[in-house]
């Protein structure tokens, strides 16, 4: 692995460590993910092979990230404070979002500490055309993971945000109707 390799899936990891403790929500909770993770793809994603079973390899992983992005973003606890709309990764989902992106990463360890033939004998026995479809599958496991995290909890921020009672009016009489 390169060392832009390790920086980007140590950074994919700790994104979410960074939301084990509450904080508030706003756009850089949606920015930061998303920016890392277009960085990868676009390192990454050269091209999206459709031969052989490429594609059920590619569509099998993303179902895998979509899995674990929607439960992940299930399992981040959302809640107002002051006005703000405030933000918690509990432990089920910093431990499914490190599976999620620690997969990919002990895939890629594997595969160049020895893995390297298991892998293009399964390659060969299931149809799959070359390395770049493991590529495309778990670069785009990982984009699936995490626009699907962050779609569920904007949704559910959203659910949160309209749920909040509307500020406290004056109940009693007006100041005007008292005067009178």
């Amino acid at each position: 692995m390169t060392t832009t390799e390790w920086i980007t899936d140590i950074a994919l990891v700790l994104v979410v460590f960074r939301q084990l403790r509450e904080g508030r929500l706003d756009l850089r909770s949606f920015l930061i993910p998303l920016g890392i993770v277009s960085f990868v793809a676009y390192t990454y994603l050269d091209t999206i092979p459709t031969a052989g079973n490429d594609l059920v390899l590619i569509g099998a992983l993303m179902g895998a990230g979509a899995v674990l992005g929607i439960a992940g973003g299930v399992y981040t606890r959302i809640r107002s404070a002051g006005g703000h709309l405030l933000i918690k990764a509990g432990l089920v989902s910093a431990a499914l979002w490190v599976l999620g992106m620690g997969a990919r990463m002990g895939f890629q360890l594997w595969v160049s500490h020895g893995g390297a033939d298991d892998v293009a004998r399964f390659s060969i026995t299931h149809h799959i055309t070359s390395d770049q479809a493991w590529v495309a599958a778990f670069v785009l496991m990982a984009l699936t993971e995490v626009v699907t995290r962050l779609a569920t909890i904007f949704v559910r921020s959203r659910i949160t945000a309209h749920l909040q009672p509307a500020p406290a009016r004056n109940r009693g009489r007006s100041t005007l109707e008292r005067a009178a």
